[in-house]
C-alpha cells in the first residue's frame, strides 16, 4: 500500500552552521521553518516576512527569562540593520492554562491599544500552547486582524497547536469553545529551545508525536519504537551526546503530516478530525484529572482506550494495541487512569465512565450526539479518513472497569459450529524473546502473543540488551537482532508491574551483566508482585556468586542486583514453588564463565513439562542441555552463545484455549480452537481429552486443532491429577461446578482436583479465591492439601447458581476472570453476572472479551465503579484478597 502523503518540505543550509534547517509548505506556502540554534535567523526572517510599525511578544513569566532577550535583542538588531523605525514591545503573562479566559485576552487588547498598536502591528507568541492559542486568537480579532507569528517553545506546540490556524479561549463550558482559524504568517521552531524545557513537559509533548505516527506512517512509528533513550536525551544530555539529525526527522515526520493534513482540510470537515485520535476520551480525562495530569499525558490514556474501541469493533487486532502502549510507555507515558504515574500525581481522582460520557457530550468535534472517535485499521492508518460515529453503548463498555456478562445463548447456539484461533502462548512467547535477545543474529517470532507480560518483557529487554526490532505482516511478526549476549546495566529500574513470569527469568538475565561501572541494576513491580516470591531462584544465584540484595520484604521483589556476572559451575536449586525458577537459570546459563550443572533438589519438582519447553526451545536456538543419565533431576548447560534460528514460530496458549473450549462443554454447543492440538508442547494441550472428555464432552483433536462438543450436563471427576496443566484447574473447577451424577448428598457431585499446590503462588492464592468465588454462586468447594474439591450442583444451573453478590472478585488475575465469565456463560438468559477487573485479562488474551461477545456470542454490558469500588449496578468489590501464599524461603 502506498504511504500517506505529507507536505513537501525543501532543506536549506544555514551560513556558519553544520546542522541544515527544513522549510515546510502549508496551504501553499512555506511557512514553516524547523532547525535547531535558529535565534538570529528568526530575528532577520521575521523582519523580511512581517514588516510592521509595532511587533508585540506575547510570552509568559517561565519563558521570559529564558528565551525573550535574545530574541528581541535579535529583532531589534535586524531593524537597525535595514535602519526601520518599528517598534518591539513585550507583554508577559502568567503561566499555565488558567490564563486562556476572556479577562485576560482583553487585557492584553487594552494593552496593545494603550501602546497605541495599529493594523501593521504583527504579534509574536513566543511560548507553549496556550500562548500560541491565547496570542494568535488576540491577532485574529484586534482590529479584525493582524499578522501572527508563532514561535513555539514547547515540543507539544511545535507539533500540534502551533501548524494549522486554530486559536482559541476556554470557558467554564471546556477547553477551546471561542475561537477562531487564523493562520499564522510564519511558525518558527528551533528545537535548541526544548533544551530548557522540563523532562515532562518535553515527554508531554511525544504523546502527539506518536500519535501523528500512529494514524499516518509505520516507519515514523517504528522510528518511535526503536530510538526513545536518543529521543528522550534532548532533554537530558549533553549537547556534544545529542542525535540532532534523529531529532529533526522525528519532529519533521510530525509536522509535515499535520502541514498536509491542515492544507488538505483547513477548517476540519473531515481530513483534519484524524488529529483528534486520543482527544475525544483524552479531553475528557483530561477534564477530570487536570491539572494534576498534562494534555499529552491524558492524550496518551485516550489512544489507548480508543484503539480499544477499534478492536472491540473488529478494526484492529492486538498487535497495534501492543505496539502503541509499548511505544507511549517507553517514553513514560500513562496508558491508563490506573498507570503508577497517574495515581501519583492525582490521587483520590476518578475518571467515571458517566462522567467521562457527560463531558465527551460537549466536545467540539461532536456532530450534535453523536460521538466521532478516530478509529485506527493499523499501524499508520485509520478505518476512515475522518473520525467516526461510534454508538454510546459501545464507549462505555470499553472504558467500563467491569464487564456484565448475560447467560443467554445465540438463538443459534445449538447448531451454530463456532471456529476461532488463540493468542500466542505466554510461556512460549517470553523464552523467544529471551532466547531471541540473548542470540546471535536476525531472528523472525512469529505469533507472539500481544498482552501485557510480553510487552514487559520486551521493553525490560530492550533496556538490558539494547535489542532493536521491527515489524512485519501487518505487526504479526517481529524481527529482532540479538545482542549476542552483550548486556548493559539500564539507566531506569527494570519494572515488571505483576508479571511473575518476567520477574523470574530476568533476574538470572541481570545477574549475567559484568560492568566495572559502579551502577546497579534494581528489578521490581507492583504491589501483588511484591509479594510473590522469589527466594528459592535468589538463593540459587547467590550460591553462585552473584550479589543480590532484597530491598523491601525478604524473599519478594525488588531487588538489587550488582553487575558481578554468572560463575557457573554446580548450581543447586529448590522447584518445589515454581518451575519458573529452573527455566530462568536453563536460558542464561549458557552465558555464565563456565558451563553450569543444575541439579534440582528438595521436595518434588512442579510443572516439569514447562521445564522440558524450555530446554526444547534452548535446542532449536542452538544449545543442547543434556539430562544426567544418572539423575533425571540434573541438567549440564553447555557454555555458548544462541545462535538465532531465521525464523521460530510461537504456538497458541494452550491455557487460553481452555475457555472456549470450557465453553462449548458448559452450553453444551461445539467449538474448534483452531490453533492447538495434539503437537503442542504445553502440558494444558491435554485439557479437552483428559478433563472434558472424561466430564462427558465429544473431543475430536487432530495434531493442530481440537473441537469440542458439550453434553446436555457435565459429569464430576471423582479424582484428577493436573500437574501436568495446573493453570488449566481454574477452567476445570467452574465446570465442576455444574457438574453431576444426579445424586444428592455432599459426595454425589464432588470433583477433587489435585497436583495443583503451586497454584497457591501466582498472581493470587488461586485455590482460596476458586473457592471464595464459587460460594458467591452458592457452590460449595474447599482447599484440599494439593488441591481443591467441588461439588456440583444438583438441579438445572439456570436456577441453582446464585447471582455473585458483590461481583465476582478476580485479585486481578486473568484466569480467575476468563473462568469465571465462563461459569457465567451456564446462568441462562436475563441472570446477570458481574466480574470486576475485567482488564486484568490482557495478561494473556487482551481481546478476550471481544472474542466472548463477537464470536462465542454472549452478551455483554459496561459497568462502572463507584469510589467505594461498588459497580453501578450496585455491586461491590470483594475486600479479602486471596493473597499468594508466602515462599517457603
Amino acid at each position: 500500500m502506498a504511504a500517506n502523503p505529507k507536505a513537501p518540505c525543501t532543506t536549506v543550509s544555514l551560513p556558519g552552521s553544520k546542522i541544515p534547517f527544513h522549510k515546510v509548505s502549508v496551504l501553499g506556502s512555506e511557512s514553516v521553518t524547523l532547525g535547531y540554534n535558529l535565534t538570529s535567523h528568526i530575528a532577520s526572517q521575521i523582519v523580511q516576512l512581517a514588516p510592521s510599525s509595532t511587533y508585540i511578544i506575547g510570552t509568559d513569566t517561565n519563558i521570559a527569562p529564558l528565551h525573550l532577550k535574545p530574541l528581541q535583542t535579535g529583532l531589534e538588531a535586524a531593524l537597525l540593520a535595514i535602519g526601520s523605525t518599528a517598534r518591539v514591545l513585550t507583554h508577559i503573562i502568567p503561566p499555565g492554562e488558567s490564563v486562556k479566559t476572556r479577562e485576560v485576552k482583553a487585557q492584553i487588547e487594552d494593552f496593545m491599544l494603550a501602546s497605541k498598536c495599529t493594523r501593521d502591528s504583527c504579534v509574536i507568541a513566543l511560548g507553549g500552547g496556550v500562548i500560541g492559542d491565547l496570542f494568535g486568537f488576540v491577532a485574529a480579532t484586534f482590529m479584525r486582524g493582524v499578522p501572527v507569528i508563532q514561535i513555539p517553545t514547547t515540543l507539544l506546540a511545535m507539533v500540534d497547536s502551533s501548524i494549522g490556524g486554530k486559536t482559541a479561549i476556554d470557558t467554564p463550558h471546556g477547553k477551546n469553545l471561542i475561537g477562531a482559524f487564523h493562520q499564522p504568517r510564519h511558525i518558527f521552531m528551533d528545537l535548541e529551545y526544548l533544551r530548557t524545557l522540563p523532562h515532562r513537559e518535553y515527554v508531554n509533548g511525544m504523546a502527539e508525536v506518536i500519535k501523528t505516527a500512529a494514524i499516518w506512517d509505520e516507519e515514523d512509528f517504528s522510528l518511535l519504537e526503536n530510538h526513545a533513550e536518543e529521543i528522550l536525551g534532548l532533554s537530558s544530555k549533553s549537547e556534544a551526546d545529542l542525535n540532532i539529525d534523529l531529532l529533526l526527522k522525528v519532529v519533521l515526520g510530525s509536522i509535515r503530516v499535520k502541514a498536509h493534513v491542515v492544507t488538505v482540510d483547513e477548517k476540519e470537515t473531515g481530513l483534519r478530525g484524524l488529529l483528534n485520535y486520543g482527544h475525544t476520551v483524552g479531553h475528557a480525562i483530561e477534564a477530570i484529572l487536570t491539572p494534576e495530569l498534562l494534555h499529552g499525558e491524558c492524550v496518551a490514556m485516550g489512544m489507548v482506550r480508543e484503539a480499544e474501541i477499534a478492536r472491540h469493533l473488529g478494526y484492529v487486532n492486538d498487535v497495534v494495541i501492543g505496539r502503541i502502549v509499548r511505544c507511549l510507555q517507553a517514553y513514560g507515558l500513562p496508558v491508563s487512569a490506573e498507570d503508577k504515574k497517574v495515581l501519583q500525581l492525582a490521587p483520590g481522582k476518578h475518571c467515571s465512565v458517566d462522567q467521562m460520557m457527560d463531558i465527551m457530550r460537549v466536545d467540539k468535534k461532536n456532530q450534535g450526539n453523536k460521538k466521532r472517535v478516530v478509529m485506527l485499521a493499523g499501524i499508520g492508518k485509520t478505518h476512515e479518513p475522518k473520525a467516526s460515529f461510534i454508538p454510546d453503548d459501545v464507549i462505555i463498555k470499553v472504558l467500563s472497569p467491569a464487564v456484565e456478562v448475560d447467560g443467554g445463548l445465540p438463538a443459534d447456539a445449538e447448531t451454530r459450529h463456532v471456529r476461532l484461533n488463540v493468542p500466542g502462548s505466554k510461556s512460549l512467547s517470553n523464552r523467544a524473546l529471551v532466547l531471541a535477545a540473548l542470540g546471535k543474529g536476525e531472528c523472525r517470532l512469529e505469533g507472539l502473543l500481544h498482552s501485557d507480560d510480553v510487552q514487559v518483557m520486551l521493553d525490560s529487554l530492550q533496556k538490558l540488551v539494547g535489542i532493536k526490532y521491527t515489524w512485519e505482516d501487518n505487526g504479526n511478526t517481529l524481527v529482532v537482532e540479538g545482542g549476542a549476549g552483550k548486556l548493559q546495566v539500564p539507566n531506569s529500574e527494570i519494572y515488571l508491574g505483576n508479571a511473575g513470569t518476567a520477574a523470574r527469568f530476568l533476574t538470572t538475565v541481570c545477574c549475567l551483566i559484568r560492568s566495572n561501572e559502579g551502577k546497579t541494576t534494581t528489578v521490581t513491580g507492583n504491589a501483588r508482585m511484591k509479594q510473590r516470591p522469589i527466594g528459592p531462584l535468589v538463593d540459587a544465584l547467590r550460591s553462585n556468586g552473584c550479589d543480590l540484595a532484597y530491598l523491601e520484604g525478604q524473599g519478594c521483589l525488588p531487588l538489587r542486583v550488582e553487575p558481578t556476572g554468572l560463575k557457573g559451575g554446580l548450581v543447586q536449586l529448590s522447584a518445589s514453588i515454581s518451575s519458573q525458577y529452573v527455566s530462568s537459570i536453563l536460558l542464561s546459563a549458557p552465558y555464565a564463565e563456565t558451563p553450569v550443572t543444575l541439579e534440582l533438589v528438595g521436595d518434588a519438582v512442579v510443572s516439569r513439562p514447562y521445564i522440558d519447553m524450555t530446554i526444547a526451545m534452548m535446542k532449536s536456538f542452538g544449545i543442547t542441555v543434556t539430562v544426567d543419565p544418572t539423575n533425571e533431576n540434573k541438567y549440564h548447560i553447555p557454555k555458548g552463545v544462541y545462535s538465532n534460528p531465521s525464523t521460530y514460530l510461537v504456538e497458541a496458549d494452550a491455557s487460553s484455549s481452555t475457555y472456549p473450549l470450557a465453553f462449548a462443554a458448559i452450553t453444551g454447543t461445539k467449538v474448534t480452537v483452531t490453533n492447538i492440538g495434539s503437537n503442542s508442547l504445553q502440558g494444558d494441550a491435554e485439557f479437552a481429552v483428559k478433563v472434558l472428555r472424561p466430564m462427558g464432552c465429544i473431543v475430536e483433536q487432530t495434531a493442530t486443532q481440537t473441537t469440542v462438543q458439550g453434553p446436555k450436563r457435565l459429569k464430576p471427576l471423582p479424582s484428577i491429577d493436573m500437574e501436568t496443566m495446573t493453570d488449566a484447574f481454574l477452567t476445570a473447577s467452574v465446570l465442576a461446578a455444574v457438574a453431576t451424577n444426579g445424586e444428592s448428598g455432599p459426595e454425589g457431585n464432588l470433583t477433587k482436583i489435585h497436583g495443583i499446590s503451586n497454584q497457591r503462588v501466582k498472581e493470587c492464592n488461586r485455590i482460596a479465591a476458586m473457592v471464595e468465588q464459587l460460594a458467591k454462586f452458592g457452590v460449595h468447594a474447599s482447599e484440599l492439601p494439593d488441591g481443591i474439591q467441588i461439588s456440583g450442583v444438583n438441579e438445572d444451573p439456570k436456577t441453582a447458581l446464585k447471582s455473585p453478590e458483590g461481583g465476582v472478585f478476580c485479585y486481578d488475575d486473568h484466569r480467575v476472570a476468563m473462568s469465571f465469565s465462563i461459569l457465567a456463560c451456564s446462568r441462562g438468559a436475563g441472570q446477570k453476572s458481574i466480574i470486576l477487573e475485567k482488564k486484568c485479562v490482557e495478561k494473556t488474551w487482551p481481546a478476550w472479551w471481544d472474542a466472548l461477545e463477537n464470536i462465542l456470542g454472549m452478551r455483554l454490558a459496561g459497568k462502572d465503579l463507584h469510589h467505594d469500588g461498588s459497580s453501578s449496578a450496585g455491586y461491590k468489590k470483594d475486600g479479602n484478597a486471596a493473597k499468594p501464599a508466602a515462599s517457603s524461603a
